[in-house]
């Protein structure tokens, strides 16, 4: 790659939109829609327990699932800014490659740092509460490594022809 390329700004932004949009999917997906884990299912259930302990384990975990989509909306907002100021950068190559292979990165850098903190390290939820969870959070963490190796792969193979090649003509 030539002095006049820098992808750092690209892959910077894309890596965290990945990061933010993987974090929204998980909660979106995992905690509201399937309700399979909250932030902390584990340390507070809302399977097996009586209606008044139920309706506190539920605001409990509403509350940091609500903190969550907060660090989730940050890293997207943060992503959006350094893609804004890429885009702007002369220098900066805009290809779809690196882009998308910067989105998955973020996404399989989630999956992975917040399965092993998560799930593994702190014990506050599973992707399924059950006994057999180990197979889930393993899975999980698989999933984030196969997002980071393509999402690397994606990169490394993208060679832009020049940073003005990648734009359009402005004002």
């Amino acid at each position: 790659m030539t002095e006049s390329h820098n992808r750092r700004p690209l892959i910077s932004a894309g890596t965290l939109l990945g990061v933010g949009m993987g974090g929204f999917v998980d909660g979106i997906l995992f905690h509201q829609l399937l309700q399979l884990h909250n932030m902390l299912s584990a340390k507070y259930p809302v399977r097996g327990v009586d209606a008044r302990t139920l309706a506190v384990n539920l605001e409990i975990n509403m509350f940091w699932d609500g903190l969550f989509h907060v660090f989730t909306w940050v890293m997207t907002s943060i992503g959006i800014a350094l893609l804004w100021h890429a885009v702007h950068e002369k220098k900066v190559p805009l290809t779809t490659r690196t882009f998308v292979g910067s989105l998955s990165l973020g996404w399989g850098l989630f999956n992975l740092v917040e399965g092993i903190i998560d799930h593994h390290i702190l014990h506050i939820h599973h992707v399924v509460e059950t006994s057999n969870h180990l197979v889930w959070d393993l899975t999980f963490l698989g999933a984030g490594v196969v997002l980071i190796v393509f999402g690397s792969w994606l990169i490394r193979s993208d060679r832009p022809a020049s940073p003005e090649g990648h734009r359009t003509a402005s004002p």
